[in-house]
């Protein structure tokens, strides 16, 4: 298949500039491959009811940081020169990884000022505007000034539109968030409210919490037409050996995965062998899902509405059928969805084998 296999037409006006309040509230699509009516509408706070006692839901429990750094190139002799770094991997207590714009204008050797307090070195320059930074700052002290400048990593369909602001810092993190690492929120868990987590214990639907550090490489665009080409960065993800025995226990005894989010189920096949035993793990990944992969894990997958050509789309295409998300994506649009990572949800039943 070809990337534009992946594309369609989205009006700007379904495209979510601030999320649904309560979270809860969110419209929600059910697709069910194996069922002739495919779709059906609900609201996310219906979601106890759509599952069954036994069931687990697996989310991410990473923390978004304010990774998008504003600074200025400081070079002996030359001009200065903005540019703006988007963290996406930390390799040391001083050193990221970075996206920066524009990366022509940097060198290595070069001095970034990020405000007053905080500046880093270009250490090494790599492909498509990546870059590795060092710090002058290291650990903890690290983490604070880069809390204190940074900005929340709005995906660009939104910051284009409008500047971050505090409120994003408490509607682009998860309610359950607790790791710090991630540049960009596993979207599908900000639909969740303290109020749905309590029902859905009441309702014999557990809960477990897996960490993948979402970085901004996720959401870079897939170039070219060849799906096999493209290259994923690689993520860093943690599943415990407590954690993976009771998702297995669950598949022995009949409940079913629910994997919330493209992140979670990318972990979860990380981690998983060839006969579908989820494994502890702690290390990178970056694994590629397109249609005509084998899932070996989860039953279901919520998610939010993806970009046109992007992996996502190209992910949620394997897992619930192809067919199925191209109709399913035409009659989301067409009822008035909110797509992308502040709007509406939907429940992904997987496609029979």
């Amino acid at each position: 298949m070809r990337v534009s296999d992946f594309d369609f037409h989205l009006p700007q006006e379904n495209i979510a500039l601030r999320p649904a309040e309560p979270r809860d509230s969110a419209k929600l699509l059910l697709v069910d491959p194996s069922q002739a009516g495919r779709f059906s509408n609900h609201i996310v706070r219906d979601l106890p009811l759509l599952l069954r006692e036994g069931d687990a839901l697996v989310f991410n429990d990473t923390k978004v940081i304010p990774a998008r750094l504003d600074g200025m190139r400081r070079r002996p002799g030359g001009a200065g020169a903005s540019i703006e770094a988007m963290l996406h991997q930390r390799i040391g207590p001083e050193r990221w990884k970075a996206f920066a714009r524009p990366g022509k204008r940097l060198a290595v050797g070069d001095t970034i000022a990020f405000g007053d307090a905080l500046s880093a070195e270009v250490e090494a320059k790599g492909e498509g505007g990546e870059v590795t930074l060092r710090f002058g700052l290291a650990g903890p002290q690290l983490d604070i000034a880069i809390a204190t400048v940074g900005h929340i990593p709005l995906p660009p369909y939104i910051a284009s539109k409008r500047a971050d602001d505090q409120r994003d810092r408490q509607d682009y993190q998860t309610v359950y968030a607790r790791a710090d690492g991630a540049v960009a929120a596993p979207t599908a868990g900000l639909h969740f409210t303290p109020e749905l987590l309590q029902r859905l214990d009441a309702a014999g639907i557990s809960r477990h919490f897996v960490t993948l550090h979402v970085g901004a490489g996720t959401f870079l665009p897939v170039k070219g037409e060849e799906i096999a080409e493209h290259k994923m960065h690689a993520e860093f993800g943690v599943i415990t050996g407590e954690t993976a025995a009771a998702f297995n226990e669950t598949r022995a005894r009949g409940g079913r995965l629910i994997a919330v989010g493209t992140t979670s189920l990318r972990l979860l096949e990380s981690a998983a062998d060839e006969d579908g035993i989820i494994q502890p793990f702690a290390d990178e990944t970056a694994i590629f899902i397109t249609p005509g992969y084998r899932f070996r894990t989860a039953d279901a997958l919520m998610t939010n509405f993806h970009l046109p050509r992007s992996t996502l789309m190209m992910l949620v295409s394997a897992f619930a059928g192809y067919e199925v998300m191209q109709a399913a994506y035409a009659y989301a649009i067409a009822q008035g969805y909110r797509f992308y990572s502040y709007g509406d949800s939907s429940l992904l039943w997987r496609a029979p084998c």
